[in-house]
């Protein structure tokens, strides 16, 4: 009973903080360039720090942390690494994105795809992060309401209403400025009990070591490691949480942002993998930022709901910003500075989305065999975007255009669909010979590297084409606006 309470004063005393953070700092509703580009009451552009605490932030899902967990349980170090792999993310969009900006003058990526690749093409992609914007919010939800009673319970429920509730009020008042305002003050909480965490762990990881593990869990680990660094190619272009942010200050600025908060966010998730390299080193069983915290009693439990809370409302948030941009400015690629039109219509598409995005939860009722699957329809995002990294990364190829597009995109959303597939019905599509590596993660390793490749090749065949006169190239520096 006790814990109960406690858990729930938890919860009551993080909305109030924010709360607070953001009647102070937003005290009315924004104007749309606050609403959509985190812009002051005065017009100012976010500040470095600012933009470093909310990428970083926004990043450090309360899904990712208990990921980084159960790696450092199955892998050992290498689990942490490997998952921390996936933070060079920022580096990759950061170089991308700054040249898309800077030669091509473009104010958002749906801009610069409408106009390389044709307006199809644009909502092809905005539609890809659809599906990602909807995984952000039911496994941020689902993650942080485990806290509160076991899965389906009345306190699961509960937990997973009301702090979608708060959230969606706050995203309602000041989009992505209040969202930019609260990352900053989550990322100050979160990094205080990381090192509550960090030191109440770390003792006994000293003491015991860091866990053995044999040679095939090695190779595993070792696998997931290569998994992460192909996937960072096209990884953070799918993700509008972070790209968004990518747009609303200078280039210079962006660049030197993305580069600091790729480095706290990584670091805040290698050091929080300790927790799953303890739950190895002690033999705990089951997943380990539930069952280790339970080992130093209810002051601990509490510290790990608070940092779960913490990383999932800034989530939350962010994602709510993004699809408010997505469905009131993106798909229609509207361009020119927001409009207060615009900020009412993307009102509207965070309730959509609240809504929307925590219907996956109700899948634990449709039995062992469907709810998995349509689970697993939502978390497909991460192959089935490989495409995306040529689309961005070759954009200065001479000759890419829509074909291009085509090219490089469709194998690489087939190949994400059958691998699902493979998991929903049971049945091997993909040959194991594709396999590189060892442990769970190989097949998936080689569907990448195979996958990219292939994606690749299409990609420039369709430059190819183009620069012969088929199909409609885009201008030969590829940066340069062209009629979409």
């Amino acid at each position: 009973m006790l814990a109960t309470t406690l858990t729930w004063a938890l919860l009551a005393g993080y909305g109030f903080f924010i709360y607070r953070v953001v009647r102070q700092t937003t005290p009315e509703r924004v104007s749309a360039p606050g609403f959509f580009d985190g812009q002051s009451h005065s017009g100012q552009a976010p500040g470095l720090w600012l933009l470093v605490a909310s990428a970083a932030i926004s990043w450090i899902f309360a899904k990712s942390i208990d990921n980084a967990a159960s790696l450092g349980s199955a892998f050992g170090i290498w689990g942490g690494i490997g998952y921390a792999i996936y933070y060079l993310s920022f580096i990759t969009a950061a170089m991308a994105l700054y040249f898309i900006r800077t030669r091509g003058g473009y104010r958002s990526i749906p801009e610069f795809l409408a106009s390389k690749y044709g307006l199809l093409c644009s909502r092809l992609f905005l539609i890809a992060i659809a599906i990602r914007l909807i995984n952000e919010v039911w496994s941020n939800t689902k993650v942080f309401s485990l806290y509160f009673g076991a899965e389906g319970s009345g306190g699961y429920w509960l937990a997973a209403l009301v702090v979608t509730i708060f959230t969606v009020y706050y995203s309602l008042l000041g989009g992505l400025r209040s969202s930019l305002l609260t990352d900053g003050a989550q990322m100050l909480l979160a990094a205080v009990l990381l090192v509550v965490i960090l030191g109440t762990l770390g003792p006994g990881l000293v003491t015991q070591g860091l866990p053995a593990v044999d040679a095939d869990t090695r190779m595993a680990g070792l696998t997931f490691c290569g998994l992460a660094l192909v996937q960072v190619l096209s990884y953070p272009f799918h993700d509008p949480v972070m790209t968004d942010r990518a747009f609303i200050t200078g280039p210079r600025t962006m660049v030197k942002a993305f580069i600091w908060a790729g480095l706290v966010s990584g670091g805040f998730i290698l050091l929080f993998s300790s927790v799953g390299l303890y739950a190895r080193a002690f033999g705990v069983e089951g997943s380990p930022s539930l069952n280790v915290p339970a080992l130093f009693g209810l002051p601990m439990l509490l510290v790990f709901n608070a940092i779960m809370l913490t990383s999932a409302g800034s989530t939350l948030d962010s994602t709510f910003s993004s699809v408010a941009k997505l469905g009131a400015r993106d798909w229609s690629n509207r361009k020119g500075a927001p409009t207060e039109t615009q900020a009412y219509v993307g009102r509207w598409w965070i309730v959509a989305i609240a809504l929307l995005g925590n219907v996956p939860l109700l899948s634990i009722y449709l039995g062992d065999r469907v709810g998995p699957a349509i689970i697993a329809a939502t978390t497909i995002s991460g192959t089935m975007v490989m495409g995306l990294a040529p689309i961005f990364l070759l954009a200065f190829v001479p000759g890419a255009g829509r074909i291009s597009f085509h090219l490089a995109f469709w194998p690489g959303l087939t190949f994400g669909v059958l691998r699902v597939l493979e998991g929903a019905l049971g049945t091997a599509i993909f040959p194991t010979w594709l396999a590189i590596g060892g442990g769970k993660y190989a097949l998936d390793l080689g569907i990448n590297v195979y996958g990219l490749l292939l994606c690749t090749a299409g990609y420039l065949l369709g430059a190819g084409l183009g620069r012969l006169g088929i199909g409609e190239p885009s201008t030969p520096t590829g940066f340069q606006k062209t009629k979409s």
